[in-house]
């Protein structure tokens, strides 16, 4: 399948949501339905069904794990570092600029492209990285702010459906418990509409967010999500000597564009909205042609 085979139907679903969204076909409440479908049943279904089936024993590997969680801290600590030593209010409200340049959006970018071009099969190697995606950067960053508990934390992550759906399916998994067929089945009819329906979220998303002012922040933070985590994670998956498919799977990850749960994260800790807001926009833009570059790359 050659590269633009993979991208442009992705692309074509999530231009309509933009597109369903710019016109006000779909009103910010329809768009928020189809976000509440996508995130706390259809994404949860396929990624607990797919949890309980995987093999597991052929699947885990922690040098996985190590390829891509060394450079995304990495990167959050250097461009928080960066941040605190060019501006002039210090490491702790420079916290959400770290994350605004290691935060990949690994569900609405990464696993379709991942599944586009590789197959569900290699959807294992995305559930040792989801979990803990969110809890270590979140975690960085509101502890370097200063903003929140810990425990408050710890409960809005084991809470999280995609976090409790991997988790309980890693569960079933290690029992060795199936689902009966009427069951399995209609969990795979739920699961059917998450790649889609995620794509055409993002695309909706992008309609809410504008570039505006902090460009070279804006730009910054882009390239360093999108070219040097991603290089510094194939250069590391390559020292560990992963299969190409492990590799492939930990860059893509890394290379997809800034989340936009960022934002969210920004607007809470009250720091840079209006950077990372457009680290958002810019990163979703430019990621067509930087993952189409990965995935040329690694093919």
């Amino acid at each position: 399948m050659s590269i633009v085979e993979i991208i442009l139907p992705l692309l074509l679903v999530a231009a309509c949501g933009y597109g369903a969204s710019r016109s006000r076909w779909f009103s910010a409440e329809m768009v928020k339905g189809v976000s509440v479908l996508a995130f706390y049943i259809c994404i949860p279904a396929l990624l607990f069904s797919a949890m309980l089936k995987v093999p597991l024993e052929s699947s885990l590997n922690p040098a996985v794990l190590m390829a891509f969680y060394l450079p995304v801290v990495s990167v959050f600590l250097l461009t928080l570092a960066v941040a605190a030593l060019i501006g002039t209010r210090g490491v702790k409200h420079s916290a959400v600029l770290g994350l605004g340049g290691s935060y990949s959006n690994t569900l609405l970018v990464g696993l379709p492209v991942i599944i586009a071009a590789y197959g569900e099969a290699q959807m294992a190697n995305v559930f040792l990285i989801i979990p803990f995606h969110s809890a270590v950067l979140f975690g960085l960053t509101f502890v370097i702010s200063g903003f929140g508990k810990p425990l408050e934390l710890i409960k809005s992550l084991v809470f999280n459906p995609v976090v409790s759906s991997i988790g309980l399916g890693l569960l079933g998994n290690v029992l060795g418990l199936s689902l009966p067929v009427t069951l399995d089945a209609a969990l795979e009819m739920l699961a059917k509409p998450a790649i889609p329906c995620a794509l055409f979220v993002l695309g909706a998303n992008l309609n809410q967010y504008r570039l505006s002012g902090a460009m070279t922040s804006v730009v910054s933070l882009s390239l360093v999500k999108l070219l040097l985590l991603p290089a510094m994670v194939y250069w590391l998956g390559s020292s560990l000597e992963l299969s190409s498919l492990e590799r492939a799977v930990t860059v893509l990850l890394a290379a997809s564009p800034l989340g936009v749960n960022a934002y969210l994260i920004a607007v809470q800790v009250k720091q840079h909205e209006k950077e990372i807001a457009g680290a958002v926009v810019l990163s979703s833009t430019l990621a067509v042609v930087s993952v189409s570059f990965w995935l040329w790359l690694l093919s």
